[in-house]
């Protein structure tokens, strides 16, 4: 190891990204910065640690075990570095930022719509979504409020919360449904099914739940994620096995419209969680989020009733 007392902090940023990432390139776009530098950046790093931190191959990169190491320490230190700046930094204007960590698609399709009715209710916080695609116990950037399906993969010091229960529904654009109509759960063989890369057993669970013939579709599309999906879905390209959070907006919209709406398959609640130094105004998001789940309450239950 290099007679240093401490390694390059920009090193030891970028290899925090590509290990959350497990990806150069993606961790060179989440920093701004080109492929070539995240590369030169860990490089430099494996030669001061002495030892090789990713195993290189075609298109992918794993960690070594003592990268794996490496980034179980350096991510808790990470967090704390943020929560000190934010501690002791002067805010630039009299509004607080709030750090909310999302996956992708629930910022799209949940968050972000209903975000002007926080702003409305709390005028001095900044919202600042961040998106990310692996657990909490995992995100070395920092966050003050994060939202996940599931109690796994959550900091052990992290309290977390019941938040929204969840539903698969069967939806797809009003046109194509009327051109191709869905009364009944084999007829889904005349139409092609769209699922995300994530979330690929989807309408194999759906299809076990219900005991619907496994009929070959007329054909299939995958997409990286959820969002790109239920776009898909808008777009008429095929019927998609959406999570019913986040679809709300395209149903009432008439974007979307549910095929076989008595069949719904039960997903994992979604939880949230407030970070041991969070900033005091999280609580102000946790208290909206609080809110929408009152208020989400007498709707899901008058669309069950509807159902009987």
């Amino acid at each position: 190891m290099s007679s240093s007392r401490e390694p390059p902090l920009n090193a030891v940023r970028a290899f925090a990204a590509a290990a959350r990432q497990l990806s150069f390139t993606r961790a060179a776009a989440e920093l701004h910065v080109t492929h070539s530098a995240v590369s030169r950046q860990i490089r430099l790093l494996e030669e001061f640690l002495g030892v090789p931190l990713f195993e290189r191959r075609i298109r992918q990169v794993t960690l070594t075990a003592e990268g794996q190491q490496f980034f179980a320490e350096v991510g808790p230190a990470l967090q704390q570095i943020a929560a000190a700046a934010r501690a002791v930094g002067k805010p630039s204007s009299g509004r607080c930022a709030v750090r909310i960590n999302v996956r992708p698609s629930f910022a799209v399709r949940w968050l972000i719509p209903r975000l002007p009715d926080f702003v409305e209710r709390y005028p001095g916080i900044e919202p600042e979504v961040v998106t990310s695609t692996v657990a909490p116990a995992q995100d070395v950037e920092g966050f003050d409020i994060a939202v996940r399906r599931g109690l796994e993969g959550w900091p052990p010091s992290m309290q977390v919360h019941p938040f929204l229960e969840d539903e698969g529904l069967v939806v797809g654009a009003p046109a194509l449904l009327a051109s191709r109509p869905l009364a009944e759960p084999r007829a889904l063989s005349s139409h092609v099914l769209l699922s995300a890369r994530t979330r690929k057993s989807d309408w194999d669970d759906w299809r076990r739940r219900f005991g619907a013939p496994r009929n070959k579709p007329a054909g299939r599309l995958q997409f990286d994620h959820l969002h790109f999906v239920l776009q898909a879905a808008v777009d008429g390209l095929g019927l998609a096995l959406a999570p019913t959070s986040l679809v709300t907006h395209d149903l009432a919209s008439g974007r979307l419209q549910a095929g076989l709406p008595a069949l719904r398959m039960p997903l994992t609640r979604y939880y949230y969680g407030l970070a041991p130094e969070a900033a005091p105004q999280a609580q102000c998001v946790a208290e909206w989020f609080e809110s929408m789940l009152r208020g989400a309450a007498p709707a899901a239950q008058r669309k069950k009733n509807a159902l009987r």
